[in-house]
C-alpha cells in the first residue's frame, strides 16, 4: 500500500504522527468504451468550447459559476486555503459508537504510526479501548474539510471519514404516511423467518456474483469468439432471473418458511401440526366415502362454533378426533336404548341388525346425526 497523506492526531496536548492508506479498493473487472462497428477505443477529449482545442490537464483550472458570472480559481488560490494546508486530524469528542448514523460513514482508512516510537499510537488505541468509545475527529482532506470517526480493527487506528449532516437526505414518502395494517398472523409468520435465517455475519460467506458471472462471460468469449452462446453458457436465457410472480403476502411468508424449513414440508410451514397432517391423509383415504365428507365438514364447523380461541390445529383435528367424544356422548343420552337393544339381540335379530348399523354409522360419521336414528330405531322395535 501507499500512503496517501501524512499528518499527526491531535489527542489533547499529545501528538501522533501518523501515515493515512486507503482501507478500501474495488474490485471490479474494469471496463471500456468501443465503437460497435470496428472495436475501436472511445476515448474522451478535453476540448475547448471556445477555441476547439484539447486542453491538456495542466491548463486547467476550476471555476465556479452563479447568476451569469464566473469565477476561476487556479491551483494557487485553492491551495492558500488554510484548511486544505493542515495535516492535523484532530479529536474533539468521543461518543459512544451506537450513536453514530451508518448512513454517513463514507470511506475507510488505516492510521500507521509514522515515528520511531509508537508509544502515543498505542496510548491512543488503549484509551479508546478502554472507554469502548470512538473518537470524532475532523480533517483536510483531497480539497475538503471532514467530519470523521476514530476506532480500532485488528490493533490498528482506523480512519472513517462521515458525511456532514447536510449531506445525508431526508427520507419523506407518502406512501409510508398512509395507516397500514399489519396483523398478528403476518408478524408471527415474518418474526419465524427472520429466526430461520439468522446466523452471525461473515463477509467472506459471500460473493460478488455479478462480478464472477462477467469473468465467466469474458473466458467463453475469448475462447468461443462471435459464436458465444450466452443461455449455454449461463444455463438460462439471456434476461431471465428476478421476475418473481405477485403473490399474496401471507402465501410469500409460508412459501419462505417452507424454502428455509428444507423444501416441501407444507404442513410445516403453514404453522400445521404432525397430527393434523396424519389427519389430513386418513381423509383422503376416506374419499370413497360419501357419507364422511359431510360428517368431517360438520364437526370441522361445529369445534369452531363452540371453541374459537383454539388453534388452527386444534380446530382441524376435531375433525376426525369427535367421532369418540361424539359416540361417548350418544351412548350417556340413550344409555335405556342400548340396554334395550343389547337384551333383545338374540330373540330379535333386525334390532342386532339396526344396533350394528349405529356402531358402523358412528365410526364412519363420527357425530351426533349418525347415533341418535340409531337409537331411535331401537326404541321402535322395543314392543316387539
Amino acid at each position: 500500500m501507499r500512503a496517501i497523506w501524512k499528518g499527526a492526531i491531535a489527542f489533547g496536548l499529545v501528538n501522533v504522527p501518523v501515515k493515512v492508506y486507503s482501507a478500501t479498493e474495488d474490485h471490479d473487472i474494469s471496463l471500456h468504451q468501443v465503437h460497435n462497428a470496428d472495436g475501436g477505443r472511445i476515448r474522451y477529449q478535453r476540448r475547448c468550447e471556445v477555441c476547439g482545442e484539447v486542453v491538456d490537464y495542466s491548463d486547467i483550472e476550476k471555476a465556479f459559476e452563479e447568476d451569469g458570472r464566473t469565477v476561476v480559481l487556479s491551483k494557487e488560490e485553492l491551495k492558500s486555503i488554510p484548511a486544505e494546508n493542515s495535516h492535523e486530524i484532530e479529536v474533539v469528542q468521543f461518543v459512544p459508537s451506537e450513536q453514530l448514523e451508518p448512513m454517513m460513514f463514507e470511506k475507510s482508512y488505516y492510521l500507521e504510526p509514522d515515528s520511531k516510537s509508537p508509544k502515543a499510537y498505542v496510548l491512543l488505541r488503549r484509551a479508546l479501548e478502554d472507554t469502548d468509545r470512538v473518537a470524532i475527529v475532523q480533517f483536510a482532506l483531497r480539497e475538503k474539510t471532514r467530519l470523521g470517526a476514530l476506532r480500532i480493527k485488528d490493533d490498528v487506528l482506523v480512519l472513517q471519514s462521515l458525511l456532514w449532516p447536510d449531506e445525508v437526505r431526508e427520507a419523506k414518502f407518502p406512501s409510508l404516511e398512509t395507516d397500514i395494517k399489519i396483523s398478528s398472523q403476518e408478524r408471527d409468520m415474518s418474526a419465524a423467518l427472520v429466526e430461520s435465517m439468522a446466523a452471525d455475519f461473515e463477509p467472506d460467506s459471500f460473493t460478488d456474483e455479478y462480478q464472477v458471472q462477467l469473468r465467466q462471460l469474458i473466458d467463453a468469449k475469448l475462447e468461443q469468439g462471435e459464436s458465444l452462446d450466452t443461455e449455454e453458457t449461463f444455463g438460462v436465457e439471456a434476461g431471465e432471473g428476478g421476475k418473481g410472480e405477485v403473490i399474496d403476502l401471507m402465501e410469500a411468508l409460508k412459501r419462505s418458511l417452507d424454502r428455509k424449513r428444507g423444501g416441501g414440508d407444507s404442513a410445516s410451514a403453514t404453522g400445521t401440526s404432525d397430527d393434523e397432517a396424519d389427519d389430513d391423509e386418513a381423509d383422503a383415504g376416506d374419499e370413497d366415502t360419501p357419507a364422511a365428507k359431510p360428517a368431517r365438514k360438520t364437526s370441522g364447523t361445529k369445534a369452531a362454533g363452540t371453541k374459537a380461541s383454539t388453534s388452527r390445529a386444534a380446530a382441524a383435528k376435531t375433525g376426525t378426533d369427535d367421532a369418540k367424544p361424539a359416540a361417548k356422548s350418544t351412548a350417556a343420552k340413550s344409555t335405556a336404548a342400548k340396554a334395550t337393544a343389547a337384551k333383545s339381540t338374540a330373540s330379535k335379530p333386525a334390532a342386532s341388525k339396526s344396533a350394528g348399523t349405529k356402531s358402523a354409522d358412528t365410526k364412519s360419521t363420527g357425530t351426533n346425526t349418525a347415533a341418535k336414528p340409531a337409537a331411535k330405531t331401537t326404541r321402535a322395535r322395543k314392543p316387539a
